[in-house]
């Protein structure tokens, strides 16, 4: 019989082998990573990647819609925004019916360093399609919108 507050490694395995939040995380990082490489020739990571494409949009969006959609907080977002609109890439504004609002839209610069890194996304997307085989990446895709 187990100590009492002592858990057994057994039950240690199980859950590195079983736990869908660890093999979620661990292949979100992989990912990152597999994408931080590619886009680092233009100094940008996965994560401003998809805050930019994100922003581009026929009309400018708030905070609020960014937020949701890349599923992070309103506070991390301005924080994730501060050095994109540093290098000049998009600007932030005020919602022109309600001051509370703030809106976002990529500038000429931020519209010429996503054209450039979409290639390098599209590319980079589909070897880890292939390496995923043939009618897996829609059902993980599928999965994950499950779970989301």
């Amino acid at each position: 019989m187990s100590k009492p507050g002592v858990i057994p490694f057994e039950t240690t395995l199980h859950v590195r082998d079983t736990c869908l939040c660890l093999h979620v995380q661990r292949a979100a990082r992989a990912l990152a990573r597999k994408f931080d490489e590619a886009l680092r020739p233009l100094d940008l990571t996965n994560g401003q990647f998809s805050l930019l494409m994100s922003l581009n949009r026929p009309e400018p969006p708030g905070m609020g819609a960014v937020a949701h959609l890349l599923a992070m907080d309103r506070t991390t977002l301005t924080a994730a925004l501060k050095p994109l609109e540093k290098r000049g890439l998009l600007q932030t504004m005020t919602d022109a019916k309600d001051r509370r609002l703030r809106r976002m839209k990529l500038t000429p610069a931020g519209h010429a360093l996503l054209s450039r890194a979409l290639p390098i996304w599209v590319k980079t997307h589909a070897e880890v399609d292939d390496a995923l085989g043939e009618g897996r990446p829609d059902r993980l895709r599928s999965d994950l919108l499950a779970l989301a």
